[in-house]
C-alpha cells in the first residue's frame, strides 16, 4: 500500500490482464456485525482486508466477541444478543458502515440490558449527520445524546439502565438521505423481535435499494426473514433471533470493480480485456449494474458466474444521462469515464453523495474542473463536459478512497489525445476499501516507456547515493534500483553455480536472467536475502573483474531497464545518468570529500566490528575514484544536466529534501 503524500501517474496508454477483487465492504462489514451479534461461531472468507473492516474488528473486540484472524478466515464468536460488557468507548474511524450499524444496534442493546456506549471517529465522520437514524431510535425509548452536535456524532448510547422499547407502532425513518440508517434498523430490531412483530416503515423514496438488497440477503442467511412490502415497510417477524449460518464466503467488492470496468472501456481491446474475478451474474451486490452503466457509455461486457470481462466498444464513449439512484457510490466513476465521452454526460438522483466522506458532489466538481472539464453541480446532480484541453492536475482526495481511486483513471489521458501526468494527493485514503489498489492498477495498465519516470543518483563510492536513492524511491512510492549491487549479485550467483570468473559467455547469460528484486535496500535473489552475503570479499572481488566486460554489462543494461516500472523509478550508480537512462527527468550526481567518505566508511565497520584505520580507507577510496574516473568503459562522471550535490556537511534527510525540492521542480503541476 502506498503511504507516500503523494503519487505521480505519468500518462498511460492502454491495459489488459485480470484483478482479483477485494472483498466487499459492503457485505463485509454487514457479516461482521451479524456474526458479533448472533448466537455461534462463523467463519468468514475471503474478508476485505481494511480500515474500515480493521475498526469493526476492534469493535467486536471490545464488545466481548472472540475474534480469531487467520490466513484463509476469520473466525467471529458472537455474544448471542447478551451484552458481555455495560461500558466501552468505540473508535470507528472514517467508517460510516459501521458507525450506523453500530450505533443501532447498541442503541437497542443498552436500552434493553442496561449499558453506556460512546461511538466516535475521525474529525469528518463527526460531520456526518446520523440524525435522521436518532430520531428513529429515540422514540423507542433508546436514551442517545449526541455529545457535540445534536444530530452528528460523536455519540452516547444508554443510560447504563434498563428500559422497555416501545414497538407499538412501526419506526419510521426518512428513505431519501442514506440508506445505511435503514440497514442498521433492519439488523438492530431482530434484538427486539423476541415476543412480537417489529415494523419498520420508510418515509419517502428509498435510495440506494440495491444495498438494502444486500442487507436483507444477509440477514437471512443468519436466521431472520424479513418481509419486505415493496420497499415502503419491512416486517421483523416475532421470535426473530441470529444465528450463525456456520461459513460464510465474502464476493469480491462491486464497488472497486467499477475503476477496472471503467479501465476495460477506456484502454482495453477486445482480444484482450480487462477480466475482474470475484464478481459476476449472481452477485448480491447492486453495484453489479454499473456495468450497465459503462455499457450504455459505449463498453462491451460478458459475464461469467463469478467474473466479468469488458473491452473498449465506442470511442470516443458515449455521454450519457442517467438516474443513479441505484449505483450511488460506482457512479463516481462515471463522472470521470465522462472525460472520455463525446457530449455533456449528466448524472442525477446523487443527493446522497453530499453527506459521504466529503461532499462528492462538491469534490468531483472542483478536482473535474482542475483536467479542464466543464461542470455544473446541483443539488442531487452533476453535469460532465470533456476538458478542449486536459491539464495536469494535483487531485486533492478529502480523505476519501472513492475521489483517489476514480481519478486515477484520468492519466489515461492519452486516449483522449492529451499526454499529461495526474497527481494524486494522499494516496493511503484507499487503504479504507481497497489497499492495493494502486498496485493493482498498475499490473494491468501500459505506458510507454519514455513516459515512466526515472530519477537517477549517481557517485563515487561511499558518498551515500544508495541510501539517498532508496529514501527517495520509498518517499514518492516508486521503485528502487541498486546498480552495484546487480554486478555483486552477478558474482555471488557465478560462484554457486560454478560459473568461471573467466566465462564471459556463461556470466552475462546468468546475468541476463538474473532473478533479483529489491525491498527498500535489501536485495533478494531468487527469493533469498543476500544482502550480507554480497559484501563478502570474494564476491567483491569478482563484480570487480565482470565489471569490465562488455557482454555482461550490456546484459545487466537490460535487466536495469527491466526495473523501469510504473509509477517510476529511482537508480543509483556510477553510470545511470549518462550510459543506463540518459534521458531521465531528474539527474543527480551526489559527492562528499574523501575524507568525509572515509569517517562514514570507518564508523560503519567500527559498528560490524571490523578493525581499520581511516587513514587506510581514505587512501583506498582515492585510489577507487581514480579508476573509476579514468575506465574506457563508462567512466564515473556527472552527466552535463545532472545537478551537482556535495552531501559532506549534510544529513541523509537534508539531501532528500533537496532531491525532493529538485524533483519538484521537475513536474508540471509544481
Amino acid at each position: 500500500m502506498y503511504s507516500t503524500a503523494f503519487l505521480d501517474l505519468p500518462p498511460l496508454q492502454g491495459a489488459a490482464g485480470t484483478v482479483r477483487l477485494p472483498g466487499s465492504k459492503s457485505i463485509s462489514n454487514r457479516v461482521l456485525l451479524l456474526a458479533g451479534l448472533s448466537e455461534g461461531t462463523t467463519q468468514i472468507h475471503d474478508l476485505l482486508a481494511s480500515d474500515d473492516t480493521r475498526v469493526m474488528l476492534d469493535a467486536l473486540r471490545a464488545l466481548g466477541c472472540r475474534v480469531d484472524e487467520r490466513a484463509d478466515a476469520v473466525a467471529v464468536t458472537g455474544i448471542g444478543a447478551r451484552l458481555q460488557v455495560r461500558e466501552a468507548d468505540i473508535f470507528l474511524g472514517n467508517s460510516g458502515t459501521s458507525v450506523r450499524s453500530l450505533t443501532a444496534a447498541l442503541a437497542v442493546l443498552s436500552a434493553t440490558q442496561g449499558g453506556r456506549f460512546q461511538i466516535r471517529g475521525v474529525p469528518r465522520m463527526h460531520e456526518r449527520p446520523i440524525g435522521d437514524l436518532v430520531d428513529a431510535l429515540r422514540p423507542l425509548g433508546c436514551p442517545i445524546t449526541c455529545l457535540a452536535k445534536e444530530g452528528f456524532p460523536p455519540l452516547l448510547l444508554g443510560d447504563g439502565a434498563a428500559h422497555s422499547l416501545q414497538l407499538d407502532t412501526p419506526i419510521r425513518v426518512r428513505g431519501n438521505v442514506s440508506s445505511q440508517f435503514l440497514t442498521g434498523l433492519l439488523q438492530a430490531l431482530p434484538l427486539a423481535a423476541s415476543s412480537r412483530d417489529v415494523e419498520i416503515e420508510v418515509v419517502g423514496e428509498l435510495i440506494s435499494q440495491p444495498y438494502i438488497a444486500i442487507t436483507l440477503n444477509l440477514l437471512e442467511r443468519f436466521g431472520v426473514l424479513v418481509r419486505n412490502e415493496n420497499w415502503s415497510r419491512f416486517v421483523i417477524p416475532a421470535g426473530s433471533r441470529l444465528r450463525s449460518p456456520g461459513v460464510v464466503h465474502v464476493e469480491g467488492d462491486a464497488s472497486s470493480a467499477s475503476y477496472f470496468v471503467a479501465l476495460g472501456a477506456l484502454a482495453a481491446t477486445g482480444d484482450a480485456p480487462i477480466r475482474i474475478e470475484g464478481m459476476g451474474e449472481s452477485s448480491i451486490q447492486g453495484d453489479v449494474r454499473f456495468v450497465d452503466a459503462a455499457v450504455a457509455m459505449g463498453a462491451r461486457a460478458s459475464f461469467g458466474p463469478n467474473w466479468v470481462e469488458v473491452s473498449r466498444g465506442a470511442w470516443p464513449l458515449k455521454a450519457v444521462d442517467l438516474d443513479c439512484n441505484h449505483i450511488p457510490d460506482a457512479a463516481m466513476t462515471l463522472a470521470v469515464m465522462a472525460l472520455y465521452a463525446k457530449g455533456t454526460t449528466r448524472l442525477t438522483n446523487i443527493g446522497s453523495w453530499r453527506v459521504k466522506e466529503t461532499d462528492r458532489i462538491a469534490a468531483m466538481a472542483t478536482e473535474l474542473r482542475k483536467l479542464g472539464a466543464v461542470v455544473t453541480e446541483g443539488p442531487d446532480s452533476i453535469e460532465v463536459t470533456p476538458p478542449a484541453a486536459w491539464q495536469p492536475a494535483a487531485i486533492h482526495t478529502y480523505d476519501d478512497h472513492r475521489v483517489a481511486m476514480c481519478f486515477a483513471l484520468a492519466a489515461f489521458n492519452p486516449l483522449a489525445g492529451a499526454r499529461v501526468p495526474v497527481r494524486i494527493l494522499d494516496p493511503k485514503c484507499v487503504a479504507k476499501t481497497f489497499p492495493d489498489y494502486f498496485e493493482t492498477l498498475f499490473s494491468v495498465s501500459r505506458a510507454e516507456a519514455d513516459d515512466i519516470p526515472v530519477i537517477t543518483v549517481d557517485g563515487p563510492t561511499a558518498s551515500g547515493k544508495g541510501t539517498l536513492a532508496s529514501e527517495v524511491a520509498a518517499r514518492l512510492g516508486y521503485h528502487f534500483l541498486d546498480s552495484g549491487t546487480l554486478y555483486r549479485a552477478t558474482a555471488l550467483a557465478a560462484l554457486r553455480k560454478g560459473v568461471a570468473a573467466t566465462d564471459e559467455s556463461g556470466l552475462a547469460a546468468l546475468a541476463r536472467q538474473l532473478p533479483v528484486r529489491f525491498e527498500g535496500q535489501t536485495l533478494l535473489l531468487d527469493g533469498e536475502d543476500v544482502t550480507q552475503s554480497l559484501r563478502e570479499e570474494a564476491v567483491g572481488n569478482l563484480a570487480s573483474k565482470i565489471s569490465a566486460f562488455a557482454a555482461v554489462r550490456a546484459s545487466l543494461f537490460e535487466l536495469q531497464h527491466g526495473f523501469r516500472r510504473l509509477p517510476g523509478l529511482v537508480a543509483d550508480g556510477r553510470d545511470m545518468g549518462t550510459v543506463i537512462f540518459p534521458r531521465a527527468r531528474l539527474k543527480v550526481f551526489l559527492t562528499a570529500s574523501a575524507a568525509e567518505r572515509a569517517e562514514r566508511r570507518h564508523k560503519q565497520l567500527i559498528s560490524k566490528g571490523i578493525s581499520t584505520s581511516i587513514s587506510d580507507l581514505r587512501a583506498d577510496l582515492e585510489a577507487r575514484d581514480a579508476r573509476d574516473k579514468t575506465r574506457s568503459v563508462a567512466p564515473l562522471k556527472p552527466a552535463e544536466d545532472a545537478r551537482l550535490l556535495d552531501n559532506s556537511g549534510l544529513s541523509v534527510e537534508a539531501s532528500v529534501e533537496q532531491v525532493l525540492q529538485w524533483w519538484q521542480e521537475c513536474q508540471a503541476f509544481g
